[in-house]
């Protein structure tokens, strides 16, 4: 079961909240992760690829910090099979291509500027998960 963190939960989407709104007020950008990353590379290198390597870098470091502060790393089990995991990241990436975005950035700053293709995005993402765990947990039994 996975534990209720009510406070932690509304600190993180707080940070992300401003975060994304220092992002799009400072650059004109849109704090999707999967964009940030993909332009980090040809073609896209251009003045602003620093500032995108920076937010990639703060996203890595950031579980370092906390553990650093925390006093340790969280336990972690993960209990799928290798190729369920890869299987699971390279649907991901594609659904993030396919859909021209990712969570981030059509859930947290598509919603918020009441877009309606990133409404059909996230209720198409969240239904898939929806059905996925339904399946995994009680038809598949996993």
């Amino acid at each position: 079961m996975t534990e209720f963190t009510p406070i932690a939960s509304l600190i993180g989407g707080a940070m992300l909240g401003i975060a994304s709104v220092l992002l799009m007020a400072g650059h004109g950008r849109i704090a999707g992760v999967s964009g940030i990353a993909v332009r980090m590379f040809p073609p896209y290198l251009d003045k602003e690829a620093p500032g995108r390597v920076a937010f990639i870098l703060g996203l890595v470091a950031a579980p370092s910090l906390y553990a650093a502060l925390a006093g340790g790393w969280p336990i972690i089990t993960v209990t799928s099979k290798t190729f369920v995991l890869v299987a699971a990241g390279l649907l991901a990436g594609f659904g993030s291509v396919w859909g021209n975005g990712c969570t981030s950035g059509h859930g947290i700053c598509g919603l918020s500027r009441l877009s309606p293709r990133s409404a059909v995005a996230v209720v198409t993402f969240m239904a898939t998960a929806i059905v996925t765990v339904f399946i995994t947990r009680h038809v598949v039994g996993g």
